[in-house]
């Protein structure tokens, strides 16, 4: 027990103060990401500074958070939903990939470094941070919006490319030659085991356990079950030369599509922002404030020009593969400006094999520290210049000011979810109202105000806030409960401005009615969306409204 104690220590001086630290970003209005690095420096510097880079079971820890967010990335992606994003994956990872690289290898190769540590320096900047601009687009609500699944398709063909860049690493360190044709034939076929095995448990799972993990309603079992296979996947990596992080993604990916996959990600969600907190606070412990006050120009120049590099390669690939507009890309290229956490295992392997310099390291760690701080402000300041052309148009040209101070959001589903972001980052006080407590989990670990309850009922619309709200969004997917809570909130709030979804054009006039003063059906948006789709065929030459 005692050779436990030291652990125990560092993790409850880094767990106190990432605690402290979100504490503090919540009732200041900032990104708890930016606390974690800032208290992670500031601890690192005044108390744990002689276990900080020796204590190798803290950095475990922090792996496992890695681990556990590339599991809940997988979720929020389904082998279909992979499928339609391949263009996006291979075209704009791609180009994305070879601008950064190429850029930041040539600006290195002129100012002095040899083409091996500035090609090795290139491909490690060109790597963003999945986790960090994963959590920041839940958190505005964009994760699930084409925008921002295609700034995540770059960021997935980037985590991919990891295993391609491990295997040439020997070539860049110059400790020997690069993989041969039958490590690369081999690497192939791995992959596509991987791939095969990942569909057969994911049929299992879907067909035989799901259905059983419904009927036993335990979430108990549920955990242990997607346990089990996220250590087994990350392990069968591990086995197969693969990095655990792909283990870990193909889990996610095992669970998604299925009615137990929201289910899943709250449950596993205080494991995961516990061990997150853990990697970010660590991450900030690497920080010497000491680099930048030492050749604070250079450091400072260099991020800039790193944010300008990245920032437009990004803007490019989604241009270019995703068809975005170009203010939506650059916005979105901005988000994707940081330097991610998996450059620290290339820039580590540089430095271990002396390709590069202590100090070039070290400037290096300074400038992929900084773009983590920066990154929640610039994808907050990215898509907000980007949000007229994100955003779609209501039916009908019906347009609502958001000029409300608090809103209530009824229903804690996607969609709900993704409004509630919406107008958070608009600075609205959002409360959810949802009937199922596991639903409130995930929007509750966020720090939205959440009532679990019946939101027909008018004594727990008052609880819940409603009587102060200037907007009331109703997200509900049953048409006669939207009418009821439609109701329920008019009696309770008759200065509200209700906005509501139904699914069926015919219930339209009764959720009017019932008191909302704006109704979205989903199968007039369906139809609509189907017929700006359709384009007219061109008339054969002796059709008569072809001639004249």
């Amino acid at each position: 027990m005692d050779a436990a104690l030291p652990l125990l220590f560092d993790l409850f001086v880094i767990l106190t103060a990432a605690a402290a630290a979100a504490t503090l970003c919540r009732l200041v209005g900032v990104s708890m990401l930016i606390g974690y690095l800032l208290v992670g420096t500031f601890v690192g510097g005044l108390l744990l500074q002689p276990n900080a880079h020796s204590n190798a079971q803290v950095e475990v820890i922090a792996e496992l958070g890695v681990l556990l967010l590339l599991f809940s990335v997988g979720l929020e992606f389904t082998l279909d939903d992979l499928r339609r994003m391949r263009r996006i994956l291979l075209l704009g990872g791609s180009l994305q990939m070879a601008l950064a690289a190429g850029a930041v290898t040539l600006v290195g190769w002129l100012f002095g470094l040899a083409w091996r540590p500035a090609l090795l320096i290139g491909f490690a900047v060109a790597l963003s941070s999945t986790v960090l601009v994963f959590k920041a687009l839940g958190e505005s609500g964009m994760s699930s919006t084409a925008p921002g699944r295609a700034a995540l398709g770059v960021l997935l063909f980037q985590d991919m490319a990891l295993v391609p860049l491990l295997l040439v690493l020997p070539l860049l360190t110059g400790q020997g030659k690069a993989a041969s044709l039958s490590g690369y034939v081999r690497l192939a076929l791995v992959s596509l085991g991987v791939i095969g095995g990942v569909l057969v448990l994911r049929y299992v799972i879907a067909r035989w356990l799901v259905p059983l993990l419904s009927r036993l309603r335990s979430p108990e079992v549920v955990v242990l079950l997607a346990l089990v296979v996220l250590v087994g996947l990350t392990l069968a990596s591990v086995g197969l030369g693969l990095p655990a992080a792909i283990g870990a993604f193909a889990a996610g990916l095992v669970f998604s599509g299925n009615r137990l996959t929201a289910q899943v990600d709250a449950l596993l969600l205080p494991f995961r922002e516990a061990f997150a907190a853990v990697f970010f606070v660590s991450l900030g412990l690497l920080f010497d404030p000491q680099v930048i006050a030492a050749d604070a120009p250079r450091v400072l120049a260099a991020l800039v020009g790193v944010i300008a590099i990245k920032s437009t390669a990004a803007a490019v690939a989604l241009r270019v593969a995703a068809r975005l507009p170009w203010r939506a890309a650059w916005g979105l290229g901005l988000g994707l400006a940081q330097v991610g956490e998996f450059a620290f295992v290339l820039l580590l392997e540089a430095l271990q094999s002396q390709v590069l310099e202590p100090a070039h390291y070290n400037r290096v760690l300074a400038l992929s520290l900084g773009s983590l701080l920066l990154t929640p402000a610039l994808l907050r300041f990215g898509l907000r210049w980007s949000e007229r052309q994100l955003a779609q148009p209501p039916v009908r040209g019906d347009l609502v000011p958001v000029d409300a101070r608090r809103a209530l959001v009824i229903g804690a589903g996607p969609v709900g979810r993704q409004i509630a972001g919406q107008l958070e980052q608009r600075g609205i006080d959002v409360t959810i109202v949802d009937l199922s407590q596991v639903n409130l989990h995930a929007p509750a670990q966020q720090g939205f105000h959440t009532v679990a309850g019946d939101a027909s009922d008018p004594a727990l619309l008052r609880r819940a806030g409603a009587g102060e709200c200037e907007m009331i969004v109703v997200c509900l997917p049953n048409d006669p409960n939207t009418i009821a809570v439609a109701a329920a909130c008019r009696a309770v709030n008759p200065r509200a401005r209700i906005l509501a979804r139904c699914r069926y054009l015919v219930n339209r006039g009764k959720v009017r009615r019932a008191g909302a003063d704006l109704v979205m059906s989903e199968e007039g948006l369906i139809a609509e969306a189907l017929i700006a789709r359709l384009q007219p065929a061109e008339a054969p030459p002796d059709h008569p409204s072809a001639a004249g």
